[in-house]
């Protein structure tokens, strides 16, 4: 199938390695030029170069308010156009209930849920018909994740925010589209894994509660989003897509 990607260009956030990261060598693979993102120069520079020369690297953070108009301007400004973004961004700090402090939930709504408004603010206003926005979200959309308070709290919310972003662009033919990334074989994930004593037995724990009985490799979300993100996918917005092997336990 030809997802239509060729020569549209894409803001991608978060992009220095990950699941965002995973999404944007699928979508430059494909024909498409994005823009990525992340906090680190050095980390960004990288990986805009092991993309190639339909990649440029703006070392930028999601939780700055000058970050949306600089990454737009960036599409225009290197790549003559600006077809739509990707709103991903490092998890936040795990933790239960009664582990993490005021200052982390703080941090972690100015990253991941107020950057994340206001990126999408931003591209809504920017975007023409025919435009998206996709956010990396989690399977705690739906069903909370033990040790992830944080998200737990967080991403329901900004799955909220997006749905009602859907309805409003519609009208103008701009797509809102949502991933829900369960446990893909990312550096996140296997530093989740890690906390515990024994991280061999706790990913085959994770492993043989799901359906596929396997973590997801990276480039397997990244052309699920790749696919959400194209023309291919003219008609979904609005939808919440679970990345996740067959985890999430609902329809």
């Amino acid at each position: 199938m030809d997802l239509g990607l060729k020569d549209r260009v894409y803001v991608v956030t978060g992009a220095t390695r990950g699941l965002g990261n995973a999404t944007a060598r699928e979508l430059v693979a494909d024909g498409a030029r994005v823009i990525v993102s992340g906090r680190e120069g050095k980390t960004v520079a990288e990986a805009a170069a092991a993309l190639g020369p339909n990649a440029v690297g703006v070392a930028a953070a999601n939780a700055d308010p000058e970050t949306p108009a600089r990454l737009v301007e960036a599409a225009r400004e290197h790549f003559g156009r600006f077809d739509g973004v990707l709103i991903s961004v490092g998890g936040p700090a795990p933790g239960f209930v009664a582990d993490n402090t005021d200052e982390q939930w703080q941090a972690a709504f100015e990253s991941v849920f107020l950057g994340a408004v206001r990126l999408a603010r931003t591209a809504a206003a920017e975007l023409e018909n025919g435009g998206v926005i996709g956010f990396v979200l989690s399977g705690s959309v739906y069903e909370p994740i033990p040790g992830l308070t944080i998200s737990n709290g967080l991403r329901p919310g900004l799955a909220g925010f997006a749905k009602s972003l859907a309805d409003e662009l519609g009208p103008r033919g701009i797509r809102v589209v949502g991933l829900l990334p369960g446990r893909i074989d990312t550096d996140r994930v296997r530093e989740l894994d890690a906390l515990s004593a024994d991280p061999e037995a706790t990913r085959a724990a994770s492993e043989s509660r799901i359906p596929l009985r396997r973590y997801g490799a990276p480039e397997e979300f990244g052309r699920a989003g790749a696919f959400l993100l194209s023309p291919a996918a003219s008609y979904l917005t609005g939808v919440m897509l679970p990345v996740d092997g067959g985890s999430r336990h609902g329809f």
